[in-house]
């Protein structure tokens, strides 16, 4: 920044029970932009954030990214960033309000959406799962001819809910009746339902791709994409449910292997229409080669963004920062030592009363931090139903080998003590 120039002004939209909302913050600060920060209407800031949010209702994006454009206009802010799947589309669309550089809004919209974003990825000729779309309602003889047809092993998969939330593997008719009920149950439950998404109303049913599964994050510019990142899952991800544990980076799998990702993923990008910014993709490597599960308009969920360091100590979100600013030009590569993170599953559900090895966790050799970000006397809920996790731990090593044992070490220490929540009659 120019000495004695007016610092540039980012606006952040924040949905207030995001994980990375500090993370955003802090590197702003550490950049020092001025931050608007446009967040849901009950959200509590904390420190010097809290002068004066825009305050928003994200059910519904054209509406909120009016309102955003209009309350920032004067402020002339030279970015809009959302930090998850909602949030980026109000960003984008914003963005567009006030002609800012953007990803066309129906290409974020398209990556938020399982059945969209497939299908325009298969017209392309880009990898994909075997899928259909149907009714969350579907039954009769519909219901009969789907599970007489469905390419088992099947995975049913709630449209736009993320985080392996409602995503359950089926291996024969009678499983996948069992699982379209509880995904159906799962959409029509109070905190899904009041997304008012039409595409609450419909389920993606897709083959089982077998192979490990792996993560790029990766950062568009101008179209072309920058693999930041690619993480290994060493824990296998065979279901019923699919709980995201360990990502280690870098990946131990052959150079070769590594650049086809990449290349898979710079053209599933170009399938969605996405040029600009942050990319979160999950993959999986069939016998025939990688296969696209997912490509977001954002970076990596949770805190798992921790576990990324760039050039001499850049953050992930400071990187995301600098390319929406204007700041930089390519981005630094990663740093040389290997790290991870492994994210701290919810095993049973109750009310959370205490979570005993933290300490003991920390002590691990190579382990940084551990994070717990579920509250005390909060309802805890395991996968599929379940949207949180009970924290994080972060570590970093010489070899991909000594990260990933000491993430084991670590979240075998901890426990979680829960008790039963009663129903009331």
């Amino acid at each position: 920044m120019i000495p004695g120039a007016m610092p540039p002004a980012v606006v952040l939209v924040l949905p207030k029970s995001g994980y990375r909302n500090d993370d955003f913050l802090a590197a702003a600060k550490r950049l020092g932009a001025e931050v608007i920060v446009a967040s849901d209407v009950c959200h509590q800031l904390a420190d010097e954030w809290a002068a004066a949010p825009v305050a928003l209702r994200f059910r519904d994006a054209q509406a909120a990214a009016d309102e955003l454009a209009r309350a920032v206009r004067e402020r002339k802010p030279v970015a809009v960033i959302g930090v998850d799947d909602l949030t980026a589309l109000v960003a984008t669309l914003t963005s567009a309000r006030l002609r800012l550089p953007h990803n066309p809004a129906e290409a974020v919209a398209a990556a938020r959406s399982k059945a969209l974003s497939r299908a325009k990825m298969r017209d392309a000729d880009v990898a994909v799962p075997r899928f259909e779309v149907a009714s969350r309602d579907i039954g009769g003889d519909d219901l009969e001819a789907l599970l007489q047809r469905a390419p088992y092993p099947c995975v049913v998969k709630p449209l736009v809910l993320s985080g392996s939330r409602g995503v359950i593997r089926a291996d024969d008719p009678q499983a996948l009746r069992a699982a379209l009920k509880r995904v159906a149950a799962l959409l029509s439950s109070p905190d899904v339902a009041q997304r008012r998404d039409a595409d609450l109303e419909r389920v993606l049913i897709e083959e089982f791709v077998p192979g490990p599964e792996v993560a790029l994050e990766g950062l568009l510019m101008r179209g072309h994409l920058h693999a930041l990142a690619i993480f290994d899952k060493p824990d296998p991800l065979d279901g019923p449910y699919f709980e995201e544990t360990i990502y280690v980076t870098p990946s131990r799998h052959p150079a070769p292997l590594q650049d086809a990702i990449a290349r898979e993923v710079s053209r599933g990008c170009a399938a969605l229409g996405l040029a600009e910014g942050p990319v979160h993709a999950e993959l999986r490597l069939s016998p025939s080669g990688p296969r696209i599960l997912e490509i977001a308009a954002r970076s990596i969920g949770g805190l798992c963004g921790r576990a990324l360091r760039f050039g001499v100590g850049v953050t992930l979100e400071e990187l995301i920062l600098r390319h929406a600013l204007g700041m930089t030009g390519d981005p630094p590569p990663r740093e040389k030592r290997a790290s991870g993170v492994v994210m701290l599953p919810i095993r049973r559900r109750g009310v959370l009363e205490e979570v005993r090895g933290v300490e003991e966790a920390r002590h691990v050799p190579l382990v940084e931090d551990v994070a717990i970000t579920a509250h005390l006397r909060e309802e805890l809920v395991p996968l599929p139903e379940g949207a949180s996790y009970l924290g994080f731990a972060f570590a970093r090593g010489d070899t991909p080998e000594q990260v990933e044992q000491a993430l084991r070490q670590a979240a075998a220490r901890i426990e979680a003590v829960v008790t039963p929540r009663l129903s009331v009659t």
